[in-house]
């Protein structure tokens, strides 16, 4: 039974890929996304990587391997191309946590400050927004921006403490998290980091601040990858979404990784975005056949939302 399910599987892959081929498309996928997915995608990176690589793809179609707001910066991106997402119902806790009409009361209830907003947020969100940043750039948009300037951070207030804590601004946050980066248990942590003593934490900044002051290194999924690759002789417990073990593991194959505990129990025993995981080989191979779902933004929207994404793509370069 399990050799006909390898065999389903690998069909699979191979219609994806010719599907891909013939179509003219591209895959992109977050470190979030199953194994699976991963393998099939042209390029598996976080937001940042995934906001460059669609800006310049020459592809007709832009197959998304995320969530919904990472489809949308696709589309703000590239209006001419057709993006599609395997499952509309991948969405965010912490892009649900900001609505844009509260959202846009808080901006007028405080004139005359910057807004920076983490990419993790809806396309309306953006439009709103002065310019848009991701955990891989926040530290050098914030210190971008002059010290005598207000600024509101929206919508995650764990990333907000973090730069305020490593810069030095006093930025006001607006109220808003992610239930997986939330979700990490410190008790746990402690148990298994008496278990495994010689294990450095790594962690990301969405984290709350009680894991991220646990870490050796705090840092983006990128960021995360590349700092074990520097030091691949150590061995690491990493306090994120466990999805980003799969391509960790492909660049380090001798260190030891271990995830960290979420507070609930659950099949892994580590912390996984619900979301991510409603994409799967089947649905990817399906939105790309048949062109659907997708994703759409109203040009007004899309026009505004385009501004502060583009001037975040070009402090990054």
């Amino acid at each position: 039974m399990q050799f006909n399910f390898t065999i389903q599987k690998m069909d699979l892959k191979e219609k994806i890929m010719r599907l891909k081929t013939e179509k003219n498309a591209v895959i992109l996928a977050h470190y979030y996304q199953t194994a699976d997915i991963q393998d099939v995608a042209d390029y598996v990176g976080d937001s940042l990587g995934l906001s460059q690589k669609a800006a310049e793809t020459n592809a007709d179609i832009i197959v998304f391997a995320g969530v919904h707001f990472m489809a949308e910066t696709a589309k703000i991106l590239n209006p001419n191309k057709m993006v599609v997402l395997p499952d509309l119902n991948a969405g965010c806790s912490l892009a649900d946590s900001c609505p844009p009409e509260a959202f846009s009361k808080f901006i007028k209830q405080h004139p005359n400050h910057i807004v920076i907003t983490y990419v993790n947020c809806s396309a309306e969100i953006k439009a709103l927004s002065d310019i848009v940043c991701t955990s891989s750039n926040a530290l050098k948009i914030v210190e971008s921006i002059p010290k005598e300037t207000p600024i509101i951070f929206a919508p995650d207030k764990n990333l907000g403490k973090y730069i305020m804590k490593k810069t030095g601004r006093d930025l006001l946050l607006w109220d808003g998290s992610c239930i997986v980066h939330e979700a990490f248990s410190m008790d746990k942590l402690i148990e298994l980091h008496n278990k495994y003593p010689d294990y450095k934490i790594i962690a990301h900044p969405e984290s709350e601040e009680h894991i991220l002051n646990t870490a050796t290194y705090i840092g983006s999924t990128s960021g995360m990858i590349n700092y074990v690759k520097a030091h691949s002789n150590e061995k690491f417990i990493v306090a994120t979404e466990a999805g980003i073990l799969h391509k960790m593991q492909q660049e380090v194959p001798n260190t030891e990784l271990v995830p960290a505990p979420a507070k609930e129990d659950n099949t892994c025993a580590c912390s996984e975005c619900a979301y991510m995981k409603v994409n799967t080989m089947q649905k990817l191979y399906d939105c790309l056949l048949n062109e659907t779902p997708q994703i759409e933004v109203p040009e007004h929207i899309r026009k505004k939302a385009l501004l502060p994404i583009e001037r975040m793509l070009e402090l990054s370069k």
